[in-house]
């Protein structure tokens, strides 16, 4: 039950909250103009949220981050066994890989800070948030070029095949990660560890002028919304329709085979990616708004924790999502689970020759299906 002001506490959890709460009526606090707002500001109590938080992103971050060295790493491992980077395709997936690790490394850190308060000081919480936010671009990023890459190389295979080479993937891996350094800078600027007197250490938006970092969290939003999210899910769109418009035209064998697993891409993409934007766009729309309607914010707030998890997933499995739809890195796997489990070796083995022999006439050997 909650306690109105002067009314005594009657658990142990309350009477910390409010003898808090008594010493920061007892403070002598200077006051900073730029904080001071001329209306009264409505603030909502957060507790359910932050419980619900505190009890649901650990969970999901620590499956994000098992996933995501899992998958990730087997995806590395067949690329440094298998392949070599002299390939452009190589070159993006090595790039997407190392995107999800920085991502994935994050999430510790922000699971141990769920359950309790941050703990590891003023750096890595500038260069954890920093981190979190450069993998989690890159991905994205790195994602929708790899989709351009194998539009290029179906539909313009002859005219591509010129412009395709490694200097064309060096340079459009590092303006990726350029992209993602600007996009982040606000997390290295912004973010600070200071001490809340219900919540302990947190590392948060702090230091500025509240009009400051409210007009740098829009930016965040719309950035998210329209770099982020609704040009690469144009561009996914349309190459995988002049992909799949070329390969209808062509006499390949698993033309349909093919049709479904860009209808897979497609629809996986949309179903993850969607609901996290739309909420970050309600938020976008919300956040100048002085009137404040604490249930709305509760439901948004919650929407977020589910659909930014979603979101995340996807990003953490994408590189096996994309390379093992394909025959060349199932034929490695195969390899590899045979050498690992010898009671295996003969069923592999002949499923990979029967494999070999139906897709040696298949061209754009990089992007088969």
């Amino acid at each position: 039950m909650e306690n109105s002001i002067g009314q005594l506490p009657t658990m142990d959890t309350d009477y910390d909250q409010y003898a808090a709460f008594l010493s920061l009526l007892n403070m002598n606090v200077t006051y900073d103009p730029n904080y001071v707002v001329s209306h009264d500001v409505k603030v909502c109590n957060k507790s359910k949220v932050n419980n619900f938080g505190s009890a649901f992103n650990p969970i999901f971050y620590y499956v994000n981050f098992l996933l995501s060295y899992l998958g990730n790493g087997l995806v590395l491992y067949i690329i440094y066994k298998y392949e070599k980077l002299n390939t452009v395709t190589n070159i993006f997936l090595l790039n997407l890989v190392l995107s999800n690790i920085l991502f994935a490394t994050s999430l510790p850190f922000w699971a141990t800070y769920h359950q309790s308060e941050w703990i590891f000081g003023n750096v890595l919480c500038k260069m954890v948030s920093s981190a979190y936010f450069i993998g989690f671009y890159s991905s994205i990023l790195f994602l929708t070029l790899m989709t351009f890459d194998r539009y290029l190389a179906v539909v313009h295979a002859v005219a591509a095949a010129k412009s395709r080479r490694r200097s064309y993937a060096f340079i459009s891996s590092i303006v990726v990660w350029c992209i993602s350094v600007i996009a982040s800078m606000k997390e290295l600027v912004f973010q600070n560890v200071w001490e809340s007197p219900f919540n302990g250490l947190v590392c948060e938006e702090t230091g500025y002028a509240e009009a400051t970092m409210a007009f740098w969290r829009l930016v965040t939003y719309y950035q998210q919304l329209l770099l982020f999210f609704l040009l690469p899910l144009l561009m996914v769109i349309y190459c995988y329709i002049c992909i799949t418009v070329r390969i209808l035209s062509t006499r390949m064998k698993e033309k349909c085979r093919a049709i479904k697993l860009i209808f897979i891409i497609i629809f996986t993409f949309f179903i993850c990616w969607t609901p996290y934007n739309i909420v970050i766009l309600l938020l976008a729309i919300n956040s100048p708004s002085p009137e404040v309607n604490c249930a709305d914010s509760d439901k948004l707030d919650y929407a977020l924790f589910v659909t930014q998890n979603i979101a995340y997933l996807y990003c953490c499995i994408s590189p096996v999502f994309y390379t093992f739809l394909g025959k060349k890195f199932q034929s490695y796997f195969k390899r590899m689970l045979a050498k690992r489990i010898p009671c295996l070796r003969r069923h592999i083995s002949l499923s990979s020759q029967s494999t070999r022999t139906t897709s040696q006439k298949t061209p754009h050997s990089d992007y088969e299906y």
